[in-house]
């Protein structure tokens, strides 16, 4: 099982410079993975956010081994041509190191769709992601386009260059378990972000419906986040074994998103990942 930090660049972490130094020594403390939370807004007290594909971008260029990538964004509140652009762009910058997370956005207190129009049923935002999706996946492979949907369009259209690897551009799709619609979207792509997953072995009930569902689980990763420590005690703790033996792939852990201190979260960086 690999080992991710998930950290927002909010607050005391909204400093891009500062924020890369951290995946610079993440990628020397044997880290897997850096992925960077997508808000336009938060609940208090979080006051400042930064822009995760700004600072992904800074943090490719500084970086040479580890993933990246952002977890996840919301597709339904950006253009997918403009998120397509984007993307080949840090994956070629990263040499092929990108992992795109996508969802379909939540609206906590204080919001960040309503307040700017945005869908707010989940049928619909669910409806519209894999429309989005169809056409992101579309331009990253240099394909011709045509999606006419209920929320989005985009005829005849082609974008090079394409993305690093031949193999594309891995996408993993969120959900909260156990909810089913998520499980049957992340089946069609190459791996699942579990949100609220609680319990070691749940992951074999996740990767049943998932297979049911046609998901190919020998190339499939299933993303686990939770059990956040600031207090770093989770690094000697047998749990992270019975994941890994449960089946999860990676396990993505990190201080926040309330009441972040750079230093103190840069010694939990510097603490590397449980091995």
């Amino acid at each position: 099982m690999k080992h991710g930090l998930f950290l927002p660049p909010f607050d005391g972490l909204a400093d891009v410079e500062r924020f890369a130094d951290l995946a610079v020594l993440a990628e020397e403390t044997g880290w897997d993975g850096f992925y960077v939370w997508d808000h336009l807004r938060y609940p208090a007290p979080i006051h400042d956010i930064l822009d995760p594909y700004v600072c992904l971008a800074v943090i490719a260029a500084r970086t040479q081994r580890i993933s990246l990538g952002p977890m996840v964004t919301p597709l339904i509140r950006r253009r997918p041509q403009v998120v397509a652009r984007q993307a080949v762009t840090l994956d070629r910058l990263s040499k092929g190191r990108l992992v795109m997370g996508f969802g379909i956005g939540d609206d906590y207190p204080g919001s960040e769709l309503a307040c700017f129009g945005e869908l707010t049923d989940v049928a619909e935002r669910g409806r519209m992601l894999d429309e989005g999706l169809a056409i992101f996946l579309g331009l990253v492979a240099g394909e011709e386009v045509n999606v006419t949907g209920e929320f989005l369009t985009a005829r005849d259209v082609v974008f090079h260059p394409t993305a690093y690897r031949p193999e594309g551009i891995t996408v993993w799709t969120a959900g909260r378990w156990p909810n089913r619609a998520p499980i049957r979207r992340a089946a069609r792509h190459q791996g699942m972000v579990v949100i609220q997953m609680t319990e070691p072995e749940q992951v074999g009930q996740l990767k049943m419906r998932l297979a049911d569902a046609g998901a190919d689980l020998d190339h499939f990763d299933i993303v686990v986040w939770g059990q956040r420590d600031e207090k770093m005690e989770y690094r000697n703790d047998e749990r992270y074994v019975e994941w890994a033996e449960a089946g999860a792939s990676w396990f993505l852990t990190g201080p926040g998103p309330f009441n972040l201190v750079y230093d103190e979260v840069r010694e939990y960086v510097a603490g590397g990942p449980p091995r």
